[in-house]
């Protein structure tokens, strides 16, 4: 059965559409280099914690599963993992160095009024040094990158 929302979003049927690994293996090859240089750096858990939750934002169902899956093989605990669509609410159960992070990877995966507001920008700026601002900034970006394809191309959750 196929639904469609006011948005015009049809739920039920998905086929994957074009691969990209495949049709387009430069690009894919560049993507999975730019991944691994935007997170040199940066704490692992953080990493994980970015990708999931930008990948919430974006509803990637591959990118959040895929996440997930790493996030805990990694130790991170479920209850982190199953709160972080209400991390501001939840917010003794992350870092302040997380929560900067996290309202940074909000900014710059919505950019709803076209930039990051200045107070998102300087708690981040507040709690990473420069170039592990400049990781952090990399790394959302990446991940917001991966989601668009993994969106755009239906890709299926649980297959790589």
């Amino acid at each position: 059965m196929t639904t469609t929302t006011q948005s015009g979003h049809q739920h039920g049927e998905h086929r994957p559409r074009v691969g990209i690994a495949r049709n387009a293996p430069e690009v894919y090859k560049a993507m999975v280099a730019l991944d691994a240089a935007a997170k040199k750096g940066l704490d692992p858990a953080l990493v994980h914690l970015v990708k999931i939750r930008a990948s919430q934002i974006n509803h990637c169902a591959f990118c959040i599963d895929m996440h997930i899956k790493e996030a805990r093989k990694e130790g991170e605990t479920e209850e982190r993992v199953y709160l972080l669509n209400a991390w501001e609410e939840a917010g003794a159960h992350y870092t302040e160095k997380e929560r900067a992070a996290l309202a940074l990877t909000e900014a710059v995966t919505v950019l709803t009024d076209g930039f990051v507001p200045d107070a998102v920008y300087e708690r981040a700026a507040g709690q990473f040094e420069e170039a592990e601002l400049a990781q952090l900034i990399a790394l959302i970006t990446t991940i917001n990158a991966w989601n668009r394809f993994g969106v755009s191309t239906r890709m299926t959750p649980g297959q790589a």
